[in-house]
């Protein structure tokens, strides 16, 4: 095998890498998805997360980037910031005091295949009460 061969290689596995550890888990919704990725990756002021989720598991969505716009959501940080938020009342973290949600809350409570709602976890944000 050439160093060229082995490149490849090592490319390929990396690509395959990069592909699950951003794949939609089974069942998860875009918003917890969105949310998983952007404690993962961060945001780059752009849907890439949302963008990614709807190529991957709701290909005909055409109109979701129009629906997060609506809510103010122009980038994955701002489904949250503007959008949605949790429907459970968070909780401060003991040990680091830092706000999380309450531990019987362990993931997303699933949506059907090809949709592109929230799932029961998220609720819109009433007027006014919009983070800046």
């Amino acid at each position: 095998m050439s160093v060229d061969d082995g490149v490849q290689v090592l490319e390929d596995e990396l690509a395959g890498l990069a592909e699950m550890l951003t794949a939609p888990r089974r069942g998860e919704c875009l918003l917890c998805f969105t949310n998983r990725m952007l404690v993962e990756f961060g945001c780059d002021r752009t849907l890439r997360w949302a963008r990614r989720y709807a190529q991957l598991r709701s290909p005909h969505a055409y109109a979701l980037r129009r629906r997060l716009a609506r809510h103010g959501a122009f980038c994955d940080c701002e489904i949250f910031a503007n959008g949605w938020d949790v429907t459970v009342p968070t909780v401060r973290d003991p040990e680091h005091g830092a706000e999380c949600w309450p531990p019987e809350v362990t993931g997303c409570r699933r949506v059907r295949t090809g949709s592109t709602q929230p799932c029961s976890l998220w609720a819109l944000r009433r007027p006014g009460t919009r983070l800046r």
